[in-house]
C-alpha cells in the first residue's frame, strides 16, 4: 500500500476563470475565505511528501497564499493553453522528487474532503491500478491519482482536456456530486 508520504500532491491553480467574469474566482470568498484555500487545507491535512502549487505566476496574491501554506509554487506562464500547460508544468516538477505517484486536484474544486483523497490513495497500487480517479456516478474526473510511468504521458497533453484521455481506465472512487463540485461561475459559490 502507498502511503500519503509516498506522493507529490499537485494543486492547479492557474486557469484563466473566464466563466467567472474579471474577477479572480480563486481568490474569491467562500466561507471567509479564498475559494482556493478551501482545497490547500485538505491537501495539507493529508501530509503528502511534496505540495505543489501550479499558479499564474510566482508571486502573485494567490501564489503568496498557497506558499505560506507549505506549497512549492510553480509558474505556468500560458495559462491561455488551457488546463494541460498547467497540468505539464506540475508534473515536470513531481517528477523531479522521488515520489511514486502524483495526486492531481483542481483548486476551483473546494469541497472535496481529505477523506476522499485518503480513498484514492487506499485504492491506487502502482501495478494493479496506477491510475485512480473520483467519480460522481457519471463520470470520471479530478482529483486524480497517477502513477509515475504516467507522468510523462500527462507531460504531452494539449488544451483543456489534460488527463482526461488517460481517466477512461481508470479505476473509479466514487464521492457524491456535491463534494466533487467545481465552481466556474460566481453563482455556483454558496451563499
Amino acid at each position: 500500500m502507498v502511503e500519503a508520504a509516498n506522493i507529490a500532491a499537485i494543486l492547479l491553480a492557474a486557469g484563466t476563470s473566464q466563466r467567472f467574469g474579471t474577477d479572480d474566482k480563486l481568490l474569491a470568498p467562500l466561507a471567509g475565505e479564498p475559494l482556493a484555500l478551501h482545497a490547500a487545507r485538505h491537501i495539507v491535512k493529508l501530509a503528502p511528501r511534496r505540495r505543489i502549487a501550479v499558479c499564474r505566476d510566482d508571486h502573485g496574491t494567490l501564489a503568496q497564499l498557497l506558499a505560506a501554506h507549505g506549497f512549492e509554487i510553480v509558474a505556468n506562464p500560458h495559462p491561455e493553453r488551457g488546463l494541460s500547460r498547467s497540468l505539464s508544468c506540475g508534473i515536470a516538477e513531481a517528477a523531479r522528487g522521488p515520489d511514486v505517484a502524483a495526486m492531481v486536484c483542481l483548486a476551483d474544486m473546494p469541497f472535496v474532503g481529505t477523506g476522499h483523497l485518503r480513498k484514492l490513495i487506499a485504492r491506487f497500487d502502482p501495478v494493479v491500478a496506477p491510475l485512480v480517479a473520483s467519480t460522481n456516478g457519471h463520470a470520471a474526473m479530478p482529483p486524480a491519482l497517477f502513477a509515475r510511468p504516467l507522468f510523462e504521458m500527462l507531460r504531452s497533453g494539449e488544451g483543456d482536456r489534460g488527463g482526461k484521455a488517460l481517466l477512461a481506465d481508470a479505476t473509479l472512487v466514487p464521492a457524491p456530486a456535491s463534494e466533487l463540485a467545481d465552481i466556474d461561475r460566481p453563482d455556483d459559490l454558496p451563499e
